[in-house]
């Protein structure tokens, strides 16, 4: 069922609103298991803090990218520079903010493997928002005539964008929940790997999507951002070894 405005933008604030409580709560417990204090101690805060600023800052940053005509228009309106958000910058963002705090407050160690899950959950019900949403979240696909395609509420069938992204989300958890083991020894290396695909994914799975405002080949903001964080991140993974190609070879060895 796709719900019509206002109860759109009424169903997606409150699946929202549940990805971002689940996932700091299983982050918490996470954290409990693993032997770690409260979030609001100590160093433990600091990267908590530089996760959510650097979130809250990428987010709004990648959605201007996007959208940078209408950041022309509206310009000199409040509400409207509070408004949009982006997956790819909360990401990108949320790195960006702990790696500084963590510099800041003199941590050494790698703290992005319990961030993996989480986000993936929260990512899979946030979807779920968007796709309730319809036409008013913006993140629906190109008209298609495949059987799948679904109505939003304009009569058009479209790519199901959001579940397409459901799905991408519990197959990359399997992935990973297979190589975790293999990764214990190399703090760190999860959240790259989870990182890079999720990357990798949008810049793919965007094509299928409307273009809001064109760059050079025609892609998004959004791809435009995903490759070039690949070109800079990317290369720190393929200098290491690759459980997930191992763990292939050995399962059909």
């Amino acid at each position: 069922m796709i719900f019509p405005l206002p109860y759109a933008l009424q169903v997606h604030a409150v699946l929202e609103m549940a990805a971002l409580t689940c996932g700091v709560a299983w982050y918490r417990q996470l954290r409990r298991r693993a032997g770690g204090g409260s979030m609001l101690e100590g160093k433990a805060f600091a990267v908590a803090v530089g996760c959510i600023f650097g979130a809250a800052i990428g987010n709004k940053l990648v959605f201007w990218i996007e959208m940078p005509h209408l950041l022309a228009i509206h310009w000199n309106t409040p509400a409207v520079w509070l408004g949009g958000q982006s997956m790819v910058g909360g990401l990108l963002g949320g790195l960006l903010g702990v790696e500084l705090a963590k510099k800041l407050s003199g941590i050494t160690y790698s703290t992005g493997d319990a961030f993996v899950f989480p986000v993936l959950l929260g990512l899979m019900i946030g979807r779920l928002g968007c796709f309730l949403a319809g036409l008013a979240d913006g993140t629906f696909g190109t008209p298609t005539d495949l059987p799948w395609g679904i109505d939003f509420g304009d009569g058009i069938p479209r790519h199901p964008t959001q579940l397409y992204e459901i799905g991408f989300a519990a197959v990359l958890w399997r992935v990973l929940r297979r190589v975790q083991a293999r990764l214990a020894d190399r703090p760190g290396r999860l959240f790259k790997w989870m990182l890079v695909a999720y990357l990798v994914w949008r810049l793919l799975i965007d094509s299928l999507k409307p273009v809001p405002y064109a760059y050079p080949l025609g892609w998004s903001g959004i791809q435009w951002v995903c490759l070039v964080a690949l070109l800079i991140y990317l290369p720190t993974l393929l200098r290491q070894p690759n459980p997930i190609r191992d763990t292939a070879q050995e399962e059909t060895a």
